[in-house]
């Protein structure tokens, strides 16, 4: 961060104005009856606010007709415009149009006089306001009005000083994004080498080459349902992790009553998932624990079962409840190579295991820690004295 930008920032003189006051037009647009097909599938970009999401926006998932443009609120508004979102989930939620388009109803499209503001200072600074513009909101879905949005205060510098604070947080923004896509495109590769080496090493071709002999799971495995357990019991202060209906702990308690070195299977909720603990857990009733016997680890039954796994959801039983019985998978067939072929396997695949892991812990981590970045040396790029 320039020192000396911070230090002309401190000591610059800035005007507070309203959002009113820095703009040409600030509109919002309409529906199209939805009822009147002629209104739809057409070419003209129509925004909705959950496409409005802290960034740039180039194209919309919904286009409208001529026709349902002339009989709606929903005007064309010009490239570059601060758009807010108004209503609902996405309240206070700030993005850019690049192209001319048309919206809906809750949006809020602000067109900034040039003159006064560059869009991209005023885009940044209400970015760093997106928590207070939210508490704003009213009613059941907090909604903010047209007139909210007007009578947000921003400070308005001169214009060479909102193009140095914008060439600061553009480029920081740049390096977040980069940063994510090279992280989340390095965990897709792996995954991908992962699955490849997996399906290789386990496929029936390979395992001949050692010799195998095929076994039902149920024979292999005591299959064993978890315990329900009182969420209350949460509470307690425990070390062992506690899962329910997914991979992730529902909490922890001070018991187990699976000991570490087991896969498992959801039942419930995300039904189908496959999980593995190589510490004591407790599983609750919604988790079936296979504890393998002295021909099969349960480390290769783990890597195995993740290549059935869409065979497995696929038996899933869909419902306001997902749910899976044990008769859809006791039954899979599963090949026994020798224990030290196992160990083998599960060497080279617990190796990819460990990078993806790695990854995946790291990369919400890593954006965590640039985002926080981002925001600390925004908030310092923001620090005008409203008295001056």
């Amino acid at each position: 961060m320039n020192m000396n930008l911070l230090e002309l920032i401190k000591n610059a003189p800035v005007e507070w104005k309203t959002i009113d006051e820095i703009s040409n037009k600030i509109s919002s647009g309409g529906t199209p009856k939805t009822g009147i097909s002629e209104y739809y599938d057409g070419d003209i970009p129509w925004l909705r606010t959950q496409e409005v999401d802290f960034g740039e926006i180039w194209d919309t998932a919904v286009k409208i007709t001529e026709a349902g443009v002339k009989n709606s609120s929903a005007n064309w508004i010009p490239a570059n415009c601060i758009i807010i979102a108004m209503y609902g989930a996405t309240v206070g939620k700030i993005g850019i149009n690049k192209i001319p388009m048309t919206t809906n109803q809750a949006c809020a499209n602000v067109e900034i006089n040039d003159e006064i503001a560059n869009y991209r200072y005023v885009f940044h600074y209400l970015f760093s306001q997106y928590e207070y513009i939210k508490s704003l909101g009213s009613g059941s879905q907090t909604n903010i009005s047209a007139q909210i949005v007007k009578n947000l205060k921003i400070p308005i510098p001169t214009k060479e000083i909102q193009e140095k604070i914008v060439e600061v947080l553009d480029k920081m923004t740049k390096y977040v994004t980069e940063l994510t896509a090279e992280l989340t495109a390095e965990l897709t590769m792996r995954k991908q080498q992962y699955a490849y080496y997996r399906d290789l090493l386990l496929s029936e071709e390979s395992l001949a080459k050692v010799g195998f002999e095929w076994k039902v799971l149920k024979e292999v495995c005591e299959i064993n349902r978890g315990k329900r357990l009182v969420k209350s019991e949460l509470d307690k202060t425990g070390e062992y992790p506690v899962y329910q209906n997914s991979m992730i702990p529902l909490g922890y308690y001070d018991k187990y009553n699976f000991c570490g070195d087991s896969t498992f299977i959801v039942s419930a909720g995300s039904a189908g998932e496959i999980g593995y603990m190589s510490s004591d857990f407790w599983a609750a009733d919604d988790v079936y624990v296979f504890q393998t016997n002295e021909i099969l680890k349960s480390r290769f039954l783990y890597h195995f079962l993740l290549t059935k796994k869409n065979v497995i959801s696929s038996k899933v039983r869909r419902a306001s409840v997902p749910r899976l019985s044990r008769t859809a998978f006791e039954n899979l067939k599963i090949p026994i190579p020798p224990l030290p072929e196992q160990a083998r396997i599960v060497k080279i695949l617990d190796k990819f295991d460990t990078l993806i892991n790695s990854i995946s812990e790291g990369l919400p981590k890593e954006i965590e820690l640039r985002q926080k970045q981002y925001e600390h040396y925004r908030n310092l790029l923001f620090e005008f004295n409203q008295n001056k």
